[in-house]
């Protein structure tokens, strides 16, 4: 709230910045007057609150008025996003942690002035919705649809106030018809591309996934099968094109937006960008490898080189394809390695072959190099990464030495590289430490002997580049195309036609969409594979080229394509012409604020940044968001914690117990029913088999929609781990029943009653002033954290010290309180939307603020703003802190001391006043009572700041 007490000339007049306008004129009727405090009438009944009752009016209410979605013409905008939902069927605490936030961040931009759009779809392509209509036998679409429908409801529910005007679902073909225009686009310009590739191959599932979906032992990320690998003609999208830019663009993002570091560090390491060489290893069996006859290694570690003591290549390595082709034993172990997990050390080592390092082509060079290199077939290493090759460093990288003791376990490991810090070396070359960093060659390197790592690799490619192109400077990056392609029914169809004389041709614009084929109800009660692939009228078509016959593209695309732009279709979702209008997205984009999980920092969003990216370079967005944000999709990032549920297990197996099994009578001392035993309580990821889920619309009929929000944002910073404890709850409950009789306390009954005009600031009394104050640094706090630090439990902390103070201040006058409380209404709206409505509604029912209809909604007001720097509002009192030998023994509130105490060589009548005034407090009184009684004598007394610390010393 603005400053009510602007001055001019010791003359009072109202501030152009007002929040709440209230108006100094004379009183009305029985208007009540500086001092004077409204007593309840004793035949009216207080009113219960009823939260439950509160939510149902205000969500009719909203629904019927629209209020959420009004465009305030001429108003900055404001884009406020939360990661879309996939509908599952029911929402979850998480769900409702995320749109909570999303939600609060909304409400509060729109007061501030705003026009704020905070859109709401469902991204309801998947494997998901497929497999769960396989298990039922029905349709994904009347699946995918009724959750829809569900999870709606839940989201209005908890009082969310999305734009629900902009509602999609990504499975209907008025979206991905522009999902397929995209395609299109990206075919068009050589961005979208078939080839054949090794692939991961989902056998559950049977689909293909990118190597995001699988995890790091090799398991599918959604079925949790094992992965294969398959060789198959697969769609890809040529991200890499974008490399530069998506790595480059991530520190403009950190520096200037704030994304968190986490999402930051795992963007650049999936992006990759390594500097280092290339260098060429010659094989010793040139007669059978007359093209082969050298292997590339890509390293970011030059100085190593003389530490070399075996190449490992990746399983499909044209060298191991070569040398499987004459020896089945190798063939065995290819066929058997997709069992292997992903960190396995096996190897196979290649009969016959050995490598030479390069080193050994240069005069000088140390003996050891001029030792033949034995080769390994190994799944350790990534055929996508470098050259698919590797220079086995056991000295000094952890894998390689793994690797090397598995297999050469008596040979000894070379140490070519020592720490800077000599003491800090290992002793022997089987030291459990294995030394990874950069440093200074080792005498063993001979002529390279004391270099730094760094001249040493200068040298090395130097010398090696001069003689026979052994070695180049290169730049490698771990990013891969996108592999878009899925062998499932429930996806974007790809709109590419396939001619025998043509080729690949693709669907024309006007063609689009290419729909889905409705399915014969018996199918869904098969299991897995692609229906498309025979589903005859669907699959056979004619060319768009020579009208000659032709079979349409059977695979569908990854649902990533559909979330990588449908924050873009926000903003002109009922566009039937174009995926969004180049004037809107000039207008609207990027998103201002998105809101989702961390899980999303690698696959989502950096597929987000490269359609953002392509897209700039098209008519529908040629300015990018304009040169300061390189079209980039999203400003600010919040990425919130997970919500974990307490979960109990039996200590004798780890079995994670059902609720029933447990006794909680006492929850601070749990019991297992079955055996009296404690059990282990642990906070865990919310899931099914863990039995620690919380059903959010149980809580919100239990306790209220709001109370709900408050709590989830009370309980952990928005960056953190949610630990959820529902018993906590009564806490924001109670605060709530004290706003509710504050509310109640200053709300009119009698309608001829005026608004309270606030007194003169002369005239404030100093609980009044304290009051004053308390409130402008609360709206000050407030709404940092709302704008800049996204500290929502803050917030929520800052409201109930102010409902404290309120509730403390009963002698302050109804004017100073109604002002206060209107102020701390405003600020708790965007929190808790519907109980701010009613309490609104009911401060102001009879006199309504100027230039306001009766009973308007709270959301019509402007945010407070606080008023700084008025020095003629301070109170006459302090806050005296009392401590006996440092620690504290109680706080009271004393005046102000006099000026004739202060100042230097007063410190004796400073220390006398101070005590006088604490011995007046009933505290005090009582403290230096028993003190005296107990015959206390103290050394000395410690006055600090003039009186706001006393220390007594004895």
């Amino acid at each position: 709230m603005a400053s009510q007490w602007a001055l001019r000339d010791k003359a009072l007049r109202p501030s152009k910045a007002l929040t709440l306008d209230v108006k100094y004129a004379r009183p009305i009727c029985r208007h009540l007057h500086h001092g004077e405090q409204r007593k309840a009438d004793p035949n009216v009944a207080p009113v219960r609150l009823d939260l439950q009752a509160i939510d149902r009016k205000w969500q009719k209410r909203w629904q019927h008025a629209a209020q959420s979605v009004q465009q305030r013409e001429g108003s900055p905008k404001a884009y406020v996003l939360s990661m879309f939902p996939y509908p599952s069927g029911n929402l979850h605490i998480g769900h409702l942690r995320v749109y909570t936030i999303a939600d609060v961040l909304a409400r509060y931009k729109r007061m501030q002035g705003y026009d704020v759009l905070s859109p709401m779809g469902w991204d309801a392509f998947g494997l998901p919705a497929e497999n769960a209509a396989l298990e039922r036998g029905v349709d994904p679409e009347t699946w995918t649809k009724s959750n829809v429908e569900r999870m709606k409801s839940q989201i209005i529910a908890m009082n969310g106030g999305f734009d629900w005007d902009r509602e999609f679902m990504t499975c209907d073909p008025s979206f991905y018809k522009h999902t397929q225009h995209i395609f299109l686009l990206l075919h068009e310009r050589g961005l979208a591309y078939q080839a054949e590739s090794l692939v991961n191959f989902d056998p559950i599932d049977k689909t293909v996934l990118a190597n995001e979906q699988v995890d790091a032992n090799g398991f599918s990320w959604r079925s949790g099968a094992k992965v294969e690998k398959l060789k198959l003609k697969q769609w890809f999208l040529r991200v890499t094109d974008f490399k530069e830019a998506l790595l480059n663009d991530l520190d403009r993002l950190g520096f200037e937006h704030g994304w968190p570091e986490r999402v930051l560090a795992m963007q650049r390491n999936w992006v990759g960008k390594s500097e280092g060489a290339t260098l060429r290893f010659p094989l010793s069996k040139e007669e059978d490898f007359a093209e082969l006859d050298h292997v590339k290694v890509f390293t970011t570690r030059p100085d190593t080189l003389v530490g070399v003591q075996y190449l490992a290549l990746s399983l499909s390595h044209p060298v191991v394809s070569s040398s499987a082709a004459t020896c089945p034993e190798l063939q065995r172990f290819l066929d058997q390695a997709s069992t292997l997990p992903e960190d396995s050390k096996a190897g196979y080592q290649l009969p016959d072959i050995y490598a030479q390092n390069p080193l050994s082509v240069l005069d000088g060079s140390p003996e050891c190099v001029y030792e033949p290199l034995p080769v390994y077939a190994a799944p350790y290493v990534l055929e996508e990464y470098g050259e698919g090759a590797v220079m086995g460093v056991p000295g000094h990288d952890v894998r390689d030495n793994d690797f090397w003791k598995q297999h050469q376990s008596a040979s000894a490991i070379r140490e070519v590289i020592r720490p800077t810090d000599i003491s800090t070396s290992s002793e022997d070359g089987n030291a459990q430490v294995v030394f990874t960093k950069p440093g200074v060659l080792t005498e063993i390197c001979g002529n390279l002997a004391e270099l730094t790592s760094q001249e040493a690799s200068k040298k090395i490619i130097s010398l090696l580049s001069a003689v026979g192109d052994l070695a180049e400077p290169t730049e490698n990056w771990k990013l891969r195309d996108w592999l878009i392609s899925r062998q499932r029914y429930w996806g974007t169809p790809i709109p590419i036609v396939h001619c025998n004389d043509c080729g690949v041709v693709p669907v024309s614009a006007e063609d689009l969409p290419v729909e889905l084929p409705k399915l014969a109800g018996n199918w869904f009660l098969k299991k897995g594979g692609n229906p498309l692939e025979s589903t005859e009228d669907w699959v056979n078509t004619a060319c768009p080229s020579c009208g000659g016959p032709a079979k349409r593209d059977t695979d569908t695309m990854d649902t990533f394509v559909d979330s990588s732009w449908y924050f873009m279709r926000f903003i002109d979702p009922h566009n039937a012409l174009q995926p969004f209008s180049p004037d809107k997205a000039d207008a609207i984009l990027p998103v201002d604020i998105y809101v989702g999980g961390i899980e999303h920092a690698i696959l989502h969003l950096l597929y987000a940044r490269f359609m953002s990216k392509f897209l700039a370079t098209t008519p529908l967005w040629p300015s990018g968001g304009g040169k300061e944000n390189n079209a980039e999709p999203f400003s600010r990032l919040i990425t919130q914690g997970m919500v974990h549920g307490k979960t109990y297990s039996d200590p004798l197996n780890g079995r994670f117990l059902k609720p029933e099994e447990v006794d909680i009578s006492d929850p601070s001392l749990p019991k297992m029913f079955a055996t009296g035993e404690t059990p282990v309580v642990s906070w865990e990821k919310m899931s099914k088999s863990k039995y620690n889920g919380v059903d959010p619309t149980k809580c919100i009929d239990t306790y209220g929609a709001d109370v709900m929000r408050a709590h989830l944002l009370f309980q952990a910073p928005v960056g953190q781990v949610l630990e959820w404890e529902e018993e906590r709850i009564v806490g924001i409950q109670r605060w709530f029943s004290k706003i509710w009789r504050i509310v109640e306390d200053l709300s009119p009954q009698d309608p001829s009653c005026a608004v309270p005009a606030l007194p003169f600031p002369s005239i404030l009394t100093d609980v009044e002033k304290q009051l004053y104050l308390i409130l402008q640094n609360t709206i000050a706090s407030v709404s940092h954290s709302l704008s800049t630090t996204f500290a929502l439990n803050t917030v929520i902390s800052d409201l109930i010290k102010l409902a404290n103070a309120l509730a403390a201040s009963p002698t302050a006058s109804q004017a100073v309180r109604h002002n206060a409380t209107s102020a701390l209404l405003c600020m708790l709206a965007p929190v808790a939307p519907a109980f701010t409505e009613e309490c609104w509604e009911r401060l102001h029912l009879h006199f309504p603020l100027p230039n306001t209809d009766k009973g308007a909604s709270i959301f019509m007001q402007p945010f407070p703003t606080a008023t700084t720097g008025d020095g003629s509002i301070q109170p006459n009192t302090q806050t005296c802190v009392v401590q006996e030998n440092g620690k504290l023994r109680f706080a009271i509130t004393v005046p102000k001391a006099p000026e004739e105490v202060l100042g230097k060589g007063n410190e004796t009548e400073l220390r006398e006043w101070v005590v006088a005034e604490i011995g007046k407090s009933k505290d005090g009184e009582r403290w230096l009572h028993q003190k005296n009684k107990d015959g206390k004598i103290w050394s000395r007394v410690v006055v600090v700041k003039g009186g706001k610390t006393v220390n007594f010393v004895g």
